[in-house]
């Protein structure tokens, strides 16, 4: 069994909307993002060792999204009643409940859209396999960051919040600053090279310049 080859989603692009089953019953994307922010991420497929523990992470970290206004949307590519039975799984091995849903790509039509899957990997049915990618998705429907890891490499779920963190303090900030390697809420952030000297001095006071090019400012802790 084939399945057609689309254009896939590129940093920046409108996410498409879809209609499909999940482990909560049917979800339309659009609808199920409403105004929030949305972190989208594929699996290979149910019972498999690393999906496993990831999904277990991030149900744990469930809250910490919620706070950020960012919902959790999974994909795996089997039916609804085998995710519910994975899930349970996973809650005993890992002690933690996923409560967001998880889309059932079986014919591969979502994953496909999305670019999530691996051309050089096919099941026994011939059906390409989803690899390990990760989607940030704003409440504008605009395709934040993207994420693509091998199947042999689980995710870092610290480091797609570090992310998320970043893209929302840059927009409330109305992309006047960057955040530099490593960074973490409450380090300097990068002065925008597109703002000049007199107009960063207005807006950071306490800004310092390391070299033209570079100027970092700390930032009010309520920001």
């Amino acid at each position: 069994m084939s399945v057609p080859i689309r254009p896939q989603v590129y940093l920046g692009s409108r996410a498409p909307n879809f209609k499909s089953s999940s482990s909560q019953g049917q979800i339309d994307f659009y609808k199920y993002i409403g105004d929030s922010w949305c972190l989208f991420f594929s699996h290979p497929g149910d019972y498999t060792p690393v999906c496993s523990t990831e999904l277990g992470a991030f149900a744990a970290l469930h809250g910490e999204f919620e706070e950020r206004n960012c919902k959790l949307l999974g994909l795996s590519t089997n039916a609804r009643d085998t995710h519910n039975r994975w899930l349970q799984d996973i809650e005993q091995i890992t002690g933690s409940k996923v409560t967001f849903p998880i889309i059932c790509d079986e014919d591969r039509r979502i994953s496909t859209m999305y670019g999530m899957i691996d051309l050089r990997n096919f099941d026994e049915r011939g059906m390409p396999v989803p690899i390990r990618s990760v989607y940030l998705i704003d409440p504008s429907k605009e395709v934040r960051l993207l994420h693509a890891y091998p199947l042999s490499t689980g995710r870092n779920t610290a480091e797609i919040l570090r992310c998320l963190d970043s893209l929302q303090v840059v927009d409330k900030l109305d992309r006047k600053i960057m955040t530099p390697v490593n960074w973490i809420p409450g380090d300097d952030v990068v002065v925008s090279p597109e703002l000049n000297e007199p107009r960063a001095k207005e807006l950071f006071p306490n800004h310092r310049v390391i070299r033209p090019y570079l100027r970092l400012t700390p930032l009010d802790p309520d920001t």
